[in-house]
């Protein structure tokens, strides 16, 4: 890419230099200081490319929600990174936030609470609108059949009911994937979903389905010998995925899918693209990527990229340290691997703690998916993380500190 900035705006030479060594070119003049008026920039031209397209972050706002204004600040911080795609886990077992026009129960009866913990029509449209503006794509999550508890109360029927024994113990499970009205309800809703996010792509989850309900209920223990199943609770939920993909592929969108899947032997389209975020099993996630590429699909690496994880220390060096095509297979495969993203999961985290917890250790994976595999010496990354954090600091960021150390602008709350 070719850029010139602060072009004629009689700029010091400082004001446009920080950030280059680590944050966004996009970034560089809008908070400009003077730092010595003798030297002034009339033109300044900047070379640069990134190694993968997608280079995500991901936000959950179900377990705990995230005000619209984090949202934004995040995708301001986003920016500064080079990061270009919002991956939105809106929705998940604890809440319903999304505010649905056409099942509005969803949200009335899923949301912590629905006047103050919801996104309306409105807060997605500025969402979208403002990532936009950043060059940053909003891809949206709905997750199911799995991780769905907070659509029961709204749609009765939608989940299966778990029984203890012959009868029901009023306990719930995943999604029901033998009626009709599953599908005609899914149907319904993830057209509203597409026309409300326009991105080509949505997210359709597919991970964690546990199959312990499906295996008590008797309807689908007669369904399960009907088709000739058996067992293997995995094909019923690759019957349901099966079933889903078919519909939203009607909507002209692709699709981005969790790994299992995959794993699962799910027929898909060979645009899909699959994400990888298990470490160890079945495989190792290099082994996974193998996998995947050989059967000519498009992955995204996410399995070592968990920042709601921490630790004492420089954490930050694991993620660093990632090389996402580290695996056996062929040029061909390796073009495959289209990024990645960072996981931010909010099981314990909230608008009070999400800043530092983010940065600057999504800054790292932000330079892994961007800058070339030879850029790969911690020395030298610790000197420009450091640098680019207090920068960081002075916009306003609250991004928690790499290490023994100062600003010379530091983050004052007042």
């Amino acid at each position: 890419m070719h850029r010139e900035r602060c072009v004629g705006l009689g700029l010091p030479t400082a004001s446009c230099w920080p950030l280059w060594p680590w944050g966004s070119e996009g970034a560089l003049c809008p908070d400009t200081v003077p730092c010595n008026p003798q030297y002034f920039i009339n033109k300044t031209e900047i070379q640069d490319f990134p190694r993968f397209p997608h280079r995500g972050l991901l936000l959950d706002t179900s377990r705990h929600f995230l005000p619209v204004s984090t949202i934004l600040d995040t995708l301001d911080t986003m920016a500064y990174n080079k990061l270009n795609v919002l991956h939105w886990h809106v929705v998940d077992d604890p809440s319903f936030p999304y505010e649905s026009l056409t099942f509005p129960q969803l949200t009335r009866k899923g949301a912590y609470n629905p006047i103050t913990h919801v996104y309306t029509t409105q807060d997605v449209k500025d969402v979208i609108e403002y990532a936009r503006l950043r060059g940053i794509r909003v891809l949206a999550e709905f997750d199911t059949p799995g991780h769905t508890q907070s659509w029961g109360p709204g749609v009765p029927g939608l989940l299966t009911s778990c029984y203890s024994g012959s009868q029901p113990s009023g306990t719930f499970g995943p999604v029901n994937p033998i009626l009709n009205s599953t599908y005609e309800f899914m149907d319904t809703f993830f057209l509203e979903v597409s026309a409300a996010f326009p991105d080509f792509y949505l997210h359709l989850g597919g991970d964690e389905v546990d199959f312990t309900c499906w295996k008590s209920n008797p309807d689908i223990q007669a369904f399960m010998k009907k088709t000739g199943f058996g067992d293997d609770f995995r094909r019923l939920e690759s019957f349901y995925i099966q079933e889903l993909l078919d519909i939203v592929s009607t909507y002209d969108k692709g699709y981005v899918v969790w790994q299992e899947v995959f794993d699962n032997k799910v027929k898909i389209q060979p645009d899909t693209i699959v994400q990888v975020w298990r470490e160890e099993v079945p495989v190792p996630y290099l082994k996974e990527l193998e996998l995947i590429t050989a059967a000519g699909l498009r992955a995204l690496l996410s399995a070592p990229w968990y920042l709601n994880r921490i630790s004492y220390g420089p954490d930050w060096q694991a993620a660093y340290k990632v090389e996402p095509l580290a695996f056996e297979g062929t040029a061909e495969q390796k073009a495959l691997v289209i990024g990645g993203e960072a996981c931010m999961w909010g099981e314990y985290v909230d608008s009070t703690n999400l800043v530092p917890r983010l940065w600057p250790r999504a800054s790292a994976v932000a330079e892994r998916l961007w800058s070339a595999s030879q850029v790969a010496d911690l020395d030298f990354a610790s000197s420009r993380l450091a640098r680019f954090r207090c920068e960081l600091l002075r916009r306003g960021v609250q991004a928690e500190p790499i290490g023994v150390g100062y600003c010379n602008e530091e983050f004052d709350h007042w």
